[in-house]
C-alpha cells in the first residue's frame, strides 16, 4: 500500500465536497486514478483561471500522483505562500512532503500541523504515516488511534493501522524480539481476521524463529482459504523442507503445481513453480529440475528468480563457479539482491575465496540490517577463523595389560582467512603391570597453515618428543607437513610427510622406534549419494622396518539429516620384516568389514542442543594364512553445545581389529573433550 493511494480518496471527499460544482470531469479523473488526464483536464482549466485555488491544488494532486512529486511539492509550496493558513493547502503541501519521502521534514510540519488542528482527521493520518515511514511504529499506532476516534471505522485509518502493524512487527522481528513481534501480529489478526498478508508475516515470522510447528498450522490455515491457497501449500512445502522432510516437501509442491491455472497471477505462479523446483532440487532430482530451470531459461533469461534456481542448483551439484556467475548476473540486475549477495557468499566460501565471502554477506546486511540467515553466514565464517583451544583427555587399555592416560591440547590463531599458527602439547603415560614397565612421552610442536589458493593450503608443524623410558630417556624430532588439494568438484587430497614415535605402550617407547610416514588420502563424492574414501600410507622406521598401508571404504548416504552413511571398508598391510613379539608386524594383513555411521554435526546444531556420532562395524580379518577372524569395532561420541563459543563431548572406541593372536585381541578408549572459541569474532574483523 503505496502513502499516494493510501491518503487519495480521503483527500478526493474533502476537495469534492468543497468545490464540486464546475469541475466534476477532473474530481472523476482523479478519483478513479486516471491521473494523466485529471492533470491535462485541470491544466487547461488554470490556462483560463491561474488563479483559482481548488484548480492548482487538484492540478498538484493530478501531477504528485502522477510521479511527478517534486514540481507537486513546489505547486503547494506556492499555494502555501499564498495561503498560509488554509487547513486545506497545509493538508496537501504536507501530503507532497509524503511523496517526495522528505519524512523527517514531513514529521517537523506535521507536528505543528496536528498540535493546531487536534481534530484534523487527516492531519492526524498524515502524522501517523510519517511516523510509519520513519520506522517510528509506537507513536504511529498512538496518532492512526486518535484518526480513528475523530472518524471511527475509516477504512483507509484502518488499512494505515495494519500496515503500522506488519511494519512494527517486522521491525521487532529484524531485532530478533521474536515474542514481540508475534504479539503485534496476533493483535493485527484480532482487527483483520484471516488477513492473509499478516498470515504469510506470521507464518514467516515461525520459520525466522525457528517455530516450524506453529508455522506449520500457520501455512495450513492460508491454504485452506481459495483466494491464498498457493501462498499458503508454498509456505507449507518450505516448513517440511526446514524439518528435514523433503518427500513430502515435494508432494505438497506437487499439490500446487496441480492447482495451477492460466488465472492465477504472474507473481504466485512464479512463486509456485519456483517452490516445486526447489523441492526438487532438495530430493536430489537434478535432471528434473534442470529441465524445468531450461525451460523457464528459454522464456525469462533475464530474471533474476530463474538465474537464482540455476545458481541454487549448481550449488548442490556443487559446481560452485557456476552458481557464482549466475549470482553476479542477478547482482549486474540488481545490486540490492538478496539471493545474489548471500548466494554469492555462500558459493565463494565454498570455493575458498573466504575474503569475497565476508564481502557479499556483509553487503546482505547493509541492504537487510540484522537479515537472520546473513548473521548466520557471518557468524558461522566467523567460527572457522576465531582462536580456539582444544583440550582431550583419554584412558585406554587393552586385553594385554596395558594401561594408559594421555592429555592433548592444541591452540589455533588464524591471523587472516589465509594465514593460521599452531601449537600442540601432549602428555601420554603407559604402563603395564605385567612386564612391570612404565614410560611416559612429552611432544611439544608450533606450525602454520597458509592457504596457498583457493583450493590448495599448506600445513606444516614442528617439535620434539621427549621421552622417560625403562632404560633410557632421550628426544626425537616431530615433523608433520602436508598440502590439502581440491583438485576437481566433490574430490579432495591430502598428501604428506609425519615423523612420529612409536608410542602404544612403555615396550615400544623404551625401543625408541621412529616412524617416517609418507601419506596420501583421497575422497571424492557423488551427486548421486555414493562416496569413495582411499588411504595409503608407505612408512620407513629406524629399525629398518618398512610398512606399507591401503584403506578404502565406498559408501552411501542414506539420510542427510541426520547424517546416515553405509558402507564397505577395505584394509591391506604388509611389512618386510615380521617381529611378533615387538608389535604387530604381519607380512600380509586383509580386513573387510560392513559400517554404518550416523552424525550430528557439531558445527551445525545451535547452542544449548546435544550433538553426537556413533559407528558400528563388524566383518573378518586374515592374518598370515591363518583362519579368518570375526572382528568389530563400535565408536561414539556425544556432546553438548553450551553456547556458540564452548562444547564439550565424551567419546569412546571399542574393538578388536588387527589381532595379533588366535586368542584375539581388544582396545578400549575412552575421552573427554573440550572445545573453548577464546574470542567473539577473529582478530582480522572489527
Amino acid at each position: 500500500m503505496t502513502i499516494k493511494s493510501l491518503f487519495s480518496a480521503t483527500f478526493f471527499l474533502f476537495i469534492f465536497s468543497l468545490h464540486g460544482q464546475n469541475m466534476d470531469e477532473g474530481f472523476t479523473y482523479l478519483e478513479t486514478g486516471k491521473y494523466s488526464q485529471a492533470e491535462v483536464f485541470f491544466k487547461e482549466i488554470l490556462a483560463d483561471y491561474p488563479e483559482n485555488k481548488t484548480a492548482r491544488i487538484c492540478y498538484g494532486r493530478a501531477i504528485g500522483l502522477n510521479n511527478n512529486a517534486e514540481k507537486a511539492n513546489e505547486v503547494f509550496a506556492e499555494l502555501l505562500a499564498e495561503h498560509p493558513d488554509d487547513l486545506e493547502v497545509q493538508l496537501n503541501y504536507g501530503e507532497s512532503l509524503l511523496w517526495n519521502n522528505s519524512f523527517s521534514k514531513a514529521k517537523s510540519y506535521y507536528t505543528d500541523l496536528v498540535e493546531d488542528n487536534p481534530s484534523s482527521f487527516p492531519a492526524l493520518l498524515g502524522y501517523a504515516n510519517t511516523l510509519s515511514n520513519l520506522k517510528e511504529f509506537e507513536n504511529a499506532l498512538v496518532y492512526v488511534n486518535k484518526a480513528l476516534e475523530v472518524l471511527p471505522g475509516n477504512p483507509n485509518a484502518l488499512t494505515s493501522k495494519k500496515y503500522i502493524y506488519l511494519g512494527y512487527a517486522y521491525q521487532n522481528q529484524q531485532q530478533q524480539n521474536y515474542e514481540e513481534a508475534e504479539a503485534l501480529l496476533l493483535e493485527n489478526l484480532e482487527l483483520f481476521e484471516m488477513d492473509t498478508e499478516t498470515m504469510l508475516n506470521l507464518g514467516n515470522l515461525y520459520i525466522i524463529a525457528d517455530q516450524l510447528d506453529k508455522a506449520k498450522s500457520t501455512y495450513s490455515k492460508i491454504a485452506e482459504m481459495p483466494e491464498s491457497q498457493l501462498k499458503g501449500l508454498n509456505g507449507l512445502a518450505l516448513v517440511a523442507h526446514l524439518d528435514g522432510k523433503d518427500k513430502e516437501a515435494l508432494v505438497i509442491s506437487e499439490q500446487a503445481i496441480e492447482a495451477l491455472n492460466t488465472t492465477q497471477e504472474e507473481t504466485i505462479t512464479n512463486q509456485t513453480q519456483e517452490r516445486y523446483i526447489q523441492s526438487l532440487i532438495w530430493n536430489n532430482k537434478y535432471k528434473e529440475a534442470d529441465a524445468q530451470i531450461q525451460q523457464l531459461v528459454e522464456i525469462k533469461p533475464d530474471e533474476n528468480w530463474v538465474l537464482a534456481l540455476r545458481a541454487t542448483l549448481n550449488i548442490y551439484k556443487s559446481d560452485f563457479k557456476k552458481s557464482v556467475k549466475d549470482y553476479e548476473q542477478i547482482l549486474d540486475n540488481e545490486k540490492k539482491s538478496f539471493d545474489g549477495n548471500l548466494g554469492n557468499a555462500n558459493a565463494l566460501k565454498a570455493l575458498g575465496y573466504y575474503n569475497d565471502a565476508y564481502r557479499y554477506a556483509d553487503s546482505t546486511l547493509v541492504y537487510y540490517e540484522n537479515q537472520k540467515d546473513a548473521t548466520a553466514f557471518i557468524q558461522d565464517l566467523n567460527t572457522r577463523f576465531t582462536t580456539f583451544l582444544e583440550s582431550k583427555a583419554s584412558y585406554t587399555f587393552d586385553n594385554g595389560d596395558n594401561i594408559a592416560y594421555a592429555l592433548q591440547n592444541t591452540v589455533e590463531v588464524p591471523l587472516s582467512t589465509k594465514l593460521s599458527l599452531m601449537s600442540n602439547f601432549g602428555y601420554r603415560n603407559t604402563s603395564n603391570e605385567i612386564t612391570v614397565n612404565e614410560a611416559t612421552s612429552s611432544n611439544v610442536s608450533l606450525g602454520f597453515s597458509y592457504q596457498l589458493a583457493n583450493n590448495l593450503t599448506f600445513k606444516g608443524s614442528s617439535g620434539v618428543s621427549s621421552a622417560n623410558a625403562k632404560t633410557q630417556n632421550y628426544a626425537q624430532l616431530l615433523t608433520d607437513v602436508s598440502f590439502h588439494i581440491i583438485p576437481y568438484k566433490l574430490q579432495i587430497l591430502d598428501v604428506g610427510y609425519k615423523r612420529e614415535i612409536q608410542s602404544f605402550n612403555a615396550e615400544l617407547l623404551d625401543r625408541e622406534i621412529v616412524m617416517n610416514n609418507f601419506y596420501a588420502n583421497y575422497n571424492m563424492s557423488t551427486n548421486f549419494k555414493l562416496g569413495w574414501y582411499s588411504q595409503y600410507y608407505y612408512t620407513l622406521q629406524n629399525d629398518d622396518n618398512t610398512r606399507n598401508l591401503f584403506f578404502t571404504s565406498l559408501y552411501y548416504n542414506l539420510l542427510k539429516k541426520p547424517s546416515l552413511k553405509a558402507g564397505l571398508n577395505y584394509q591391506y598391510i604388509t611389512f618386510s620384516k615380521q617381529l611378533p613379539t615387538i608389535y604387530f608386524s604381519p607380512k600380509k594383513f586383509n580386513a573387510v568389514e560392513i559400517f554404518m555411521n550416523i552424525i550430528s554435526d557439531e558445527v551445525v546444531v545451535k547452542p544449548k542442543e546435544w550433538f553426537y556420532e556413533f559407528t558400528a562395524a563388524t566383518g573378518y580379518q586374515f592374518i598370515e594364512e591363518s583362519d579368518q577372524q570375526w572382528t568389530y569395532r563400535l565408536q561414539g561420541k556425544l556432546g553438548y553445545k553450551v553456547n556458540k563459543r564452548f562444547l564439550v563431548n565424551l567419546y569412546g572406541t571399542h574393538s578388536n581389529i588387527a589381532s595379533a593372536t588366535a586368542a584375539g585381541f581388544t582396545f578400549t578408549e575412552l575421552g573427554l573433550r573440550l572445545k573453548w572459541y577464546l574470542f567473539e569474532t577473529p582478530f582480522f574483523r572489527k
